[in-house]
């Protein structure tokens, strides 16, 4: 199998994470679509969330607790979407812990990052999607991308949640 070939796990899978049906029941995925290290689901996991908008000094908190994750090799979640995200990935990229990326779509077609590729490589990184056939990201794939990666997570880290907003809910 090439490091970058997309799979398909369901739950008969030895792979396959257990607390999914559990704290999912009727809206478990039924298959992940997946490339990259299958053992990191496996390991104790820290999900990652934080609102589009955020404060300036919860930036900067989430900058520090990314690089405090890095030291202490802790296995990241999240779908490093919004900006904040995305910094925490660039500095999670850095360190040599395992990371999963949890998409919105698809992984068919995906360009890939050579940040990532490099990682995936390395047997640090899992891209991770629970849909088959969505070629772009919306709010209701966002919702359950964000469903998926609490479920995946045996704790979770909680940046900023605007008031009213998707993290919030």
């Amino acid at each position: 199998m090439k490091a970058s070939e997309v799979l398909t796990i369901t739950p008969s899978d030895p792979h396959w994470p257990r607390q999914l049906n559990e704290r999912l029941t009727t809206t478990a995925p039924a298959h992940l679509w997946i490339i990259g290290n299958l053992e990191i689901l496996g390991k104790h996991k820290i999900g990652l969330f934080c609102s589009g908008h955020c404060p300036e000094d919860a930036i900067a908190s989430a900058h520090m607790a990314a690089r405090k994750f890095c030291q202490e090799q802790a296995t990241m979640v999240s779908g490093f979407h919004s900006p904040t995200e995305k910094q925490c990935l660039r500095i999670l990229l850095e360190g040599k812990q395992p990371i999963i990326i949890c998409l919105a779509r698809s992984l068919a077609r995906i360009r890939m990052p050579s940040e990532w590729q490099t990682a995936i490589d390395s047997g640090r990184l899992l891209l991770l999607s629970r849909f088959e056939r969505s070629r772009r990201a919306d709010k209701e794939t966002a919702r359950r991308r964000n469903e998926l990666v609490a479920a995946l997570a045996d704790g979770v880290l909680i940046v900023h949640a605007l008031p009213g907003g998707a993290v919030w809910r």
